[in-house]
Order: structure tokens, then sequence, then C-alpha cells
């Protein structure tokens, strides 16, 4: 995994503006934060947290590992929530996926299909061979 970081750009800070990857592609479609029974914590920190948790057990089914994820796109449904909660989100972050930095895009969005949602996550990761 190489990633791509033109030396002419500004340092990205949380993630890398490209990646470059080898090996079987795992997709996984958007990963909310509700745990095991179906329910979800309050505010978006916290279903950060159990997205991320949620994502790595998925990412174990196919003997993937979070730092061979190469791609997330997180929809929100308040960017102002996400921006206020980003420092827990960022502890959240490194305690569960870690010091890797693959190719991210935040996107806010009027709803998701799960009302209680504040945060859904869609993952590609690349195992190498």
């Amino acid at each position: 995994m190489k990633f791509l970081q033109p030396s002419n750009f500004p340092r990205p800070k949380g993630y890398a503006h490209g990646v470059v990857a080898k090996g079987t592609q795992v997709f996984l479609s958007g990963v909310v934060g509700w745990n095991v029974q179906g329910e979800f914590p309050g505010g978006i920190a916290a279903q950060v947290r159990q997205a991320l948790l949620n994502i790595v057990a998925i990412l174990d089914e196919a003997k993937a590992r979070p730092e061979h994820i190469v791609r997330l796109t997180w929809y929100v449904c308040d960017k102002n929530e996400y921006a206020a909660a980003t420092k827990e989100i960022g502890v959240a972050y490194r305690e569960i996926i870690g010091r890797h930095y693959p190719a991210m895009t935040v996107v806010e969005v009027s709803g998701l299909l799960e009302p209680q949602a504040h945060v859904e996550i869609e993952v590609t990761a690349m195992v190498p061979e």
C-alpha cells in the first residue's frame, strides 16, 4: 500500500489524498453505529465508536485488518455535530483503527435509512496477496 501525498499539496490532517494497493478487495456497505442488538448509543461520537468496532468485526470475516483499509466514506447527518465531536471521534478512531489514515471523505446528508443513525461509513479495504 502506498499513500499518495503530492509534495506541493497541503498536508492532510487525518487522511491521505490517495492510496495505491494490490490484493484482495473487500467492500463494506454503509456501516452504522448500532450494537448487535440493533440499539444505537446517543450522539455521533458514541455511534462512530460503535461503527468502527462493527467495521473491524466485518473486516475480520475477510481476514482483513484495519491497516488494510484504503478508503472510508463517512455520511453524517449534521456536519456541525461531527465537527464538534472531532476530538472524541479522533480518540475512538486511533483506539480502534490505529494511526492508519487512508483516503477519506465526509459528506453531510439530509438523513440515513436508519432514523436513529447519526453516521454511516462505507469501507474499501485491500488485503495484500
